[in-house]
């Protein structure tokens, strides 16, 4: 089936697809059931894949499938058959996927290249029965462009020995030693394979046990590369973390340092603990297998899976992604860092622009405002202000309200939705969520926000927060506050958004 964008914003009322309560307009949701983790991210011949965790049968965690979708520019989605089901080894958890471009494997017939699925493996009968060996490793295999998948006859192609957490490979090749490598998350820590075809792995090394927060296993690792500015090769460790992040629940760490084709080092003290967002609801989440230009494009999982997955007050479907993200790699005074930024072709979904002139804002300022999708764009001088918080609030009729500050006095970046809308269904939800934030010159926020989501991302991607709410009734009212002293608006932007969900 095929969708198109709206051209227009306001809703049809003769048509309900994907106009559910709550449901996003312009990140990616499932059409029915359950989903999480971002599955196979991998580009090939002008399309994005995206496949993901999926229980088609049901909104709650279930039986795991491989959902898939396709795109041409990480915008509009088109949805396609299920690509993987569960067998007699398993449900089928998260993974990965890659273009075997010489055919290490030996499954090309013709002209496409195969496309080569590494996936856990999860049997439930195993852990009905007490056995810590319930997780394995497997492959499957496309050779028309994603489309059919056959399994590998011989899987699993990594056993286990014994480790109740044995899960979600995320290979690459790794040109200078001319093998895969396979990062697995195992227990609280890292375990780093190799192999020259897919099919025979050997362990190589491990990594984490110092570094990890202690209070959740490690989930859906991805270890990536960039070239510095003075063109240094850098390595970036991303590691899921089932609980114990910083703001509560699940979440995700970094670590940067170097990688020699088997072992991982960090840069940092084991005491260091990055966070790639510090919102509450950025979980899973990897990057694409060969985008263009080497450029490494991030989605992840827009929930929390500790805290409240499976109870969020949705109807036909639950869960949604993050918008795709660029990631840099950033030198400061305190290292290497990452930053992000969604992509520019999101641009594309501005149905027009509201500029807010620079002034001084010594209360409130409210903006006129009928879109309940919009892209925020603000700028604040705080050389210049005196305000000790400052920020923008969205409400509606019912006083329901989400705001996202700065504090100056306790130098943080929050958002706050204790009284977003919505929070009966789990007493970890109507929080507020906190980002150091030191910078004392200049305050920059481009938040995006879709019916019952928000993504903040600030100066220029240095902080990212995720979070959801769920108001009763739709945001309308957009309002720019200051408070114990006057703020100095220098810039703002704001267009509203276009839907992705329409059907042609």
């Amino acid at each position: 089936m095929l969708f198109c964008f709206a051209c227009q914003q306001k809703k049809d009322s003769t048509n309900t697809y994907y106009q559910e309560q709550h449901r996003p307009q312009f990140h990616f949701t499932p059409e029915k059931g359950w989903m999480n983790d971002p599955n196979g991210l991998v580009y090939y011949d002008g399309e994005y894949h995206m496949f993901y965790q999926h229980y088609p049968d049901s909104t709650v965690w279930g039986p795991m499938h491989w959902g898939h979708a396709i795109s041409k520019d990480l915008v509009g989605w088109e949805h396609l058959p299920i690509a993987l089901y569960p067998d007699s080894l398993g449900y089928i958890f998260s993974g990965s996927i890659v273009v075997d471009e010489n055919n290490t494997t030996g499954f090309q017939t013709g002209k496409e290249k195969p496309l080569v699925a590494i996936f856990t493996y999860h049997d439930m009968v195993k852990e009905k029965l007490g056995r810590n060996d319930r997780e394995s490793q497997g492959i499957a295999y496309s050779l028309d462009k994603g489309r059919t998948w056959t399994k590998y006859e011989k899987n699993p192609v990594i056993p286990n020995k014994g480790d109740t957490d044995f899960r979600d490979p995320k290979v690459f090749w790794h040109e200078a030693s001319k093998h895969w490598i396979m990062p697995l998350a195992v227990g609280k820590k890292l375990e780093i394979f190799t192999s020259p075809n897919l099919k025979e792995w050997e362990k190589a090394s491990e990594f984490g046990l110092k570094e990890s927060v202690n209070d959740g296993v490690w989930e859906c690792p991805d270890l990536i590369s960039f070239k510095t500015e003075a063109g240094v090769e850098k390595w970036v460790l991303i590691q899921n973390i089932g609980r114990g992040a910083i703001n509560g629940g699940s979440g995700t760490q970094y670590f940067v340092g170097n990688f020699d084709g088997k072992t991982f080092t960090n840069d940092n003290s084991p005491e260091t603990k990055l966070w790639l967002d510090y919102g509450a609801d950025n979980y899973a989440g990897v990057t694409w297998f060969n985008a263009p230009n080497n450029e490494r494009i991030y989605i992840g999982w827009m929930s929390n899976w500790d805290d409240y997955a499976n109870l969020v007050p949705t109807s036909t479907w639950r869960s949604g992604m993050t918008v795709p993200r660029k990631l840099t790699l950033i030198n400061t005074p305190d290292g290497y860092r990452l930053a992000q930024m969604p992509v520019k072709q999101l641009e594309t979904l501005r149905i027009s622009s509201t500029n807010i002139p620079k002034q001084t804002i010594t209360n409130t300022l409210s903006i006129d405002n009928k879109s309940v999708l919009n892209e925020l764009d603000l700028s604040f001088d705080l050389s210049a202000s005196t305000a000790t918080e400052l920020g923008f609030v969205l409400s509606n009729s019912k006083n329901e309200k989400l705001i996202v500050g700065y504090d100056k006095t306790s130098k943080q970046i929050f958002i706050d939705r204790t009284n977003a809308g919505k929070s009966d269904f789990s007493s970890k939800f109507a929080k507020k969520h906190k980002a150091p934030f030191n910078d004392v010159k200049e305050l920059t926020i481009k938040a995006l926000v879709d019916n019952a989501s928000i993504e903040v991302f600030v100066n220029g991607g240095k902080i990212a927060m995720t979070d959801l709410f769920f108001p009763t009734e739709d945001y309308t009212k957009i309002e720019l506050y200051s408070k114990g002293g006057n703020t100095e608006l220098v810039s703002g932007t704001i267009h509203p958004l276009k839907s992705i969900w329409v059907k042609k």
